[in-house]
This record gives structure tokens, C-alpha cells and sequence, in this order.
């Protein structure tokens, strides 16, 4: 889709000349570098030993740098690769841990201050200014979503409605009473609100809500429509994970066409996700992000394991930034079954197109007792005016639907609407249920 009544002209930094945004990026690259190898952080001084600053001339010599990935966080975990004293660090922020050691984030005062600003590029990519008021259901806490938004949202003079997940009926009263005009949230919450707000006789197109910032979890493109159709918004998706900075790494604009690199603070690469090798620009790969500028944790070629691609063409908006695609599926994500590769991204796809289905749905792996081979289930909420009778003809078609888009026969499990457990942050969409899964 396109939306142009975007208003406002974006900053120096959006529209800088591609080749004035390359020197900068180089020179940001040097800096940093030198500054690693400076420190008396071991991890750094081994990776770097080979490494001339004076070599990097252009985005192309990032292939001289060795690759950052999550175990190397957890490794130092907490502070190890914290380049600044404790007693500069004015903020901690962590992932969940839920797959090991959580992965600690540190941020000095002008890291905050770097973080505020992207993340109010993206908000007013949106077209938020002064006179909007922004609810912020995003989690408060060690997940950097809340705090995040919070501050950008502050920055670009919006009233901030600070709701955090959660009372979800409370949720809609408010953005009824408030008249809140901008939502920010997961958008599994997202559509849990616009739920609600059904159950409690709101009519969100009547508001004057007009923007959702969602992020946090993927999202088809298909999802992103049932959201627009139910909460009567524009969906702007951001991107971001709390390695880098938080959300902010990349914003979506009016046009609706790729997010928005802020690429003065963050390099995107894409390489092969076997190899390591880069791929050129079009090409579906996993995404590789530098981010220079941190204080306390600058990242070196660091491996998001998120698919997706870039998009380098012109953008209407006037924005000179590489965009990237939604993100497809991350490899961290990845199911096989029976010797097929899965993503969860691709069920959502298959189902978000049939009319009689929610946008709801859980894929449950387990193992067959009688040849002990996984079994992929996939269980999914009808619409309200399905009755029972077409249930059968209706498991059919979702069956044969999925066949298609995953080369694979998957169970199906018509669930009744508002059975499956809503989430008030990351849904939880793959439940394990292998003998072998530990």
C-alpha cells in the first residue's frame, strides 16, 4: 500500500547524499574499531590483532572484521564487552534469557540520548508530532521496547500515555477517554486490543487513533492488514533488537514500501546464513548490523539470524537510507520437520489469507508413538460466523493450503474464537512437545 499524507520534512541525517553517508560511515567504522583495539577488553584485542583501521575505506572492507554473535555476549556476560566503566552506565537492559544467559545491554547517558533520537525518527517517519498522544503499551522493564518508546515518543513532544502491556480492557478504556491517536505494541497485542475492544462495545474506528508502531515480534504483510482493518490504523512496523540498541534500528514511513535504516549509527549488510559470504542487494539473506556510535557497546558485524532483504532504490519519502524487507522468519526460528524447513512466518502467510480464520494460531511439534517421527500441528481460531457444520470442509481447505505453502502435511486444529491464550508481549507461537525436545 502507499500513504503519502506523511507531513513534515525528514532531517539532515535521513537525507544525506548516499556518498556523504558512506564517508561517514567509514569513518564512524575506523574510529570504532580503534577504539576496541585500545581497550583492555581481551575479546577485542584477539578478534582485532589483524586488523589495519587505515584499511577500511569503504562499506565494502566491513568483510575485513570478524562477526559479532549473540554467544559472544553471553560469554562476558554480564559487563565483560562493556566498554565503559560501570559507573558511566546509567541504564542495564536484558533479553529474556529464555534459550541461556540473558544478553546484557548497556547505556551511557549519550546512549540514551542516540537511542531517544532514531526511535523519534521513526515516530515521526509516522507522523507524530506535539499534538499527538501516544499510548505506549510496549512491556516496561528489562525489555527494551517500553523505555524505548517512552523516550522517543517524549522527544517528539507527543503526550505519552505510558500503559505498558496488560488491563487490557483498562487499555481500550483509556484510548477511548484519552482520545489517543498513536499506539505502540507487539501486534499480537495489537490484535488482542482491537478484540477487546469489540467485547466491550468500542468502536476503535470511531477514535481518533490513526497509528500503530508495532514491532518486536515478525509480521506478514497480510497480519499487518487484519491489524489495520481492526483497529482502523496505519500500521508502521520498527524494527530492532536490544544487541544493537532496542527498537529504532529501522522504521517504516508513509510509504509503507521496506523500514528505514538509520544508517548513520547502523551498517546493514546481508550474507549467506551458511557461508557467511555477502550477498548482493535484493538478495534474501541474513541480516549483519554494525552500529559504530555506542558508548558502552559498540557492535561489530553482529548476526541478528533474521531473514530478509535490502531494498537501495530512491524512496518517495526522500529519505536516503537502505530499507530493509520485512523480516521473514529467523533462523533462530526455524523448524524442521521431517526433513522440512519451517518458519512460522510462512503458516501466518498461508492462513492470514483465508477469510474464515482468525488471526490467531499456535504450531504445536510433537512425536508419533508409532514411527517416532515429529508431527507439526497447527491450530487456529475461526471466525465468529463459521458454524460447526463447515468445520470439516473448512480443515480441509486450511489442510490443503498449508501443503502448498510448506511442502509438508501438517495437522489441523480448528479452535474456537478466543480459545487460544492471548499474549501481552511476544506471543508465543511454536509450543515443543517432542520427547526429545529437553
Amino acid at each position: 500500500m502507499t500513504r503519502t499524507s506523511e507531513t513534515g520534512t525528514p532531517a539532515s541525517p535521513e537525507t544525506m547524499p548516499r556518498e556523504e553517508l558512506e564517508q561517514l560511515q567509514v569513518s564512524r567504522v575506523r574510529s570504532c574499531v580503534e577504539r576496541l583495539q585500545s581497550s583492555d577488553i581481551g575479546y577485542y584485542k584477539e578478534r582485532l590483532a589483524n586488523v589495519d583501521p587505515g584499511q577500511i575505506v569503504s562499506a565494502d572492507d566491513l568483510s575485513r572484521l570478524p562477526f559479532t554473535v549473540k554467544d559472544d555476549l553471553r560469554e562476558h556476560y554480564p559487563f565483560g564487552m562493556f566498554l565503559t566503566p560501570l559507573g558511566e552506565i546509567v541504564r542495564i537492559h536484558a533479553s529474556t534469557g529464555s534459550t541461556g544467559k540473558p544478553t546484557v545491554v548497556g547505556y551511557t547517558r549519550s546512549d540514551l540520548e542516540l537511542w531517544a533520537d532514531v526511535l523519534a525518527r521513526g515516530l515521526a517517519a509516522g507522523g507524530v508530532t506535539r499534538d499527538d498522544v501516544f499510548q505506549n503499551a510496549y512491556g516496561h522493564g528489562l525489555f527494551t521496547g517500553g523505555l524505548g518508546f517512552h523516550d522517543a515518543a517524549s522527544r517528539v513532544g507527543a503526550t505519552v500515555v505510558p500503559t505498558s502491556a496488560g488491563n487490557t480492557s483498562q487499555q481500550v478504556m483509556l484510548m477511548r477517554d484519552f482520545g489517543v491517536t498513536a499506539f505502540g505494541a507487539t501486534p499480537s497485542y495489537a490484535l488482542h486490543v482491537a478484540e477487546v475492544a469489540v467485547e466491550e462495545g468500542v468502536d476503535l474506528d470511531s477514535l481518533p487513533l490513526r497509528a500503530a508502531f508495532l514491532g518486536a515480534e515478525p509480521m506478514t504483510e497480510k497480519m499487518a492488514a487484519r491489524i489495520e482493518e481492526k483497529m482502523g490504523v496505519e500500521v508502521y512496523e520498527q524494527y530492532g533488537l536490544s544487541e544493537i540498541i532496542g527498537p529504532g534500528v529501522a522504521s517504516a514511513c508513509g510509504y509503507a514500501d521496506g523500514m528505514h535504516v538509520w544508517e548513520d549509527h547502523f551498517i546493514p549488510e546481508i550474507v549467506d546464513p551458511d557461508s557467511g559470504e555477502r550477498l548482493p542487494d535484493g538478495e534474501v539473506g541474513e541480516l549483519v548490523l554494525t552500529a559504530p556510535t555506542k558508548e558502552a557497546l559498540p557492535v561489530i558485524r553482529y548476526r541478528t539470524r533474521d531473514l530478509t532483504r535490502l531494498y537501495t532504490e530512491p524512496c518517495p519519502c526522500g529519505r536516503t537510507s537502505t530499507r530493509i524487507a520485512r523480516i521473514m522468519g529467523r533462523m533462530d526460528d526455524m523448524l524442521i520437520v521431517r526433513g522440512v524447513n519451517v518458519f512460522p512466518s510462512q503458516v501466518e502467510h498461508a492462513l492470514m489469507g483465508m477469510d474464515d480464520l482468525e488471526p490467531h494460531y499456535q504450531l504445536v511439534l510433537s512425536t508419533r508413538e508409532e514411527d517416532h517421527q515429529d508431527d507439526l500441528s497447527v491450530r487456529v481460531e475461526t471466525a465468529e460466523h463459521v458454524a460447526k457444520a463447515d468445520h470439516e470442509a473448512l480443515q480441509a481447505r486450511v489442510s490443503e493450503t498449508l501443503r502448498e505453502a510448506l511442502n509438508l502435511t501438517a495437522t489441523v486444529e480448528l479452535a474456537s474464537p478466543r480459545t487460544i491464550p492471548r499474549s501481552k508481549g511476544k506471543a508465543v507461537r511454536v509450543l515443543d512437545e517432542r520427547t526429545d525436545a529437553g
